[in-house]
């Protein structure tokens, strides 16, 4: 990474009320020394510089909490993941791959990670901090469970910004769901969960991963794969906001295997033809023929329910 791509990642975002301005951006610049050496020193973060509050989550490996930073008062999101649990799992690889990932990537749509440090037990994790939380809830919240037309199109239309940001850093993200996109304080979208994302400049890949109801045919069938995996994930995630669950959901997961095969879909009648029309032009089994996400930028269902989003 660049000096200029740090100053980028490191500079005070725009939410910032501004008195408190400064005091954050010495804060980040302590975080960005972190990162490189500055006149041959870093700062080493350590847990006492920041005071724990709430829990925001937990998994397997680890938990998330809201975090203070002590001199700034700057809020974030602090990640711990337990090191005994992750050996155990074999998983080392993939977290350092989630950090080296997530470092580089700067796009108001992909949360950031701003920093992270260690101790003998734990890896800490310093994240942007999304107020609103996890996506998925606020999907189970709505009236029937889905999201209206409006707000569908401008989570949809965020997050193909955010994929073609990644793209063009040749990461693939390969696990897209509503579970790993967070809402900040003005309700827009932060692409988290690196964990299952490759950097993939050879383009091609066979590795299985991702969540089942998500999965590409090329996925299941074991065949090689590039970012248009993220194509395909899209298109379920534009079903499941609008209907309230995925596509391809069967209570057996040999029918699921097979209804992604077989590109089986079936709409409920309130989901519109234009709509329908872009779930399809997604949902489609040759990679090569999924719409591009500059085209799903500017696909007539988006521009025209976009506009009427809160």
């Amino acid at each position: 990474m660049t000096p200029e791509n740090l100053d980028e990642v490191f500079s005070v975002p725009s939410t910032c009320p501004p008195e408190k301005r400064t005091n954050v951006q010495k804060t980040l610049n302590l975080m960005k020394e972190h990162v490189i050496a500055r006149n041959g020193q870093t700062y080493n973060w350590t847990i006492r510089d920041f005071d724990i509050g709430c829990p925001l989550g937990r998994g397997k490996f680890g938990r998330v909490y809201l975090a203070r930073e002590k001199s700034t008062k700057y809020m974030v999101a602090l990640k711990l993941l337990y090191k005994s649990e992750l050996v155990k799992s074999r998983l080392e690889k993939q977290v350092l791959r989630e950090i080296e990932i997530q470092t580089h990537l700067r796009h108001p749509n992909i949360l950031s990670l701003l920093t992270y440090f260690y101790d003998s037990s734990r890896i800490y994790l310093v994240l942007e901090f999304a107020a609103r939380g996890e996506l998925y809830k606020h999907l189970q919240q709505q009236p029937h469970g889905r999201f209206a037309e409006p707000e569908a199109a401008k989570y949809v239309y965020q997050v193909a910004d955010a994929l073609r940001h990644c793209h063009l850093y040749k990461v693939i993200h390969r696990d897209i769901k509503p579970e790993n996109l967070l809402l900040d304080a003005r309700g827009n979208i932060k692409l988290a969960d690196f964990g299952w994302s490759v950097h993939a400049p050879s383009s091609k890949r066979k590795t299985m991963c991702g969540t089942l109801d998500y999965l590409p045919p090329e996925m299941v069938l074991g065949r090689e794969y590039d970012e248009r995996v993220d194509f395909w994930c899209l298109g379920v995630l534009c079903y499941e906001f609008l209907v309230g669950r995925p596509p391809f959901e069967s209570s057996q997961q040999d029918d699921t295997y097979r209804r992604i095969q077989a590109v089986d879909v079936k709409y409920p009648d309130h989901v519109r033809p234009l709509a329908r029309d872009l779930i399809s032009k997604l949902l489609r089994k040759n990679p090569f023929d999924r719409l591009p996400l500059e085209d799903v930028k500017i696909h007539s269902w988006i521009v025209s329910q976009k506009a009427m989003a809160k």
